[in-house]
């Protein structure tokens, strides 16, 4: 399996934290995850360039590691 990175290089693990490098809107609700917000407890997917999540308002995310740094 494909070893899942961030922006910045890291290899991401299940279970890690990460925080967001610019403003995301999300799809389909109103909410934007802004710039410096920690996400906990990430699950790796199958596709290497994506992480599925839990943010503070919205359940079931599944975000791209591009816009994502290890902290």
């Amino acid at each position: 399996m494909t070893e899942t990175k961030d922006s910045n290089g890291n290899i991401l693990n299940d279970g890690d934290s990460v925080q967001v490098i610019k403003d995301l809107k999300v799809k389909g609700t109103s909410v934007t995850l802004k710039r410096g917000t920690s996400i906990k407890n990430i699950r790796l997917t199958d596709d290497p360039e994506e992480i599925e999540c839990n943010a503070d308002k919205v359940k079931g995310l599944v975000l791209k590691t591009c816009f994502l740094k290890k902290s």
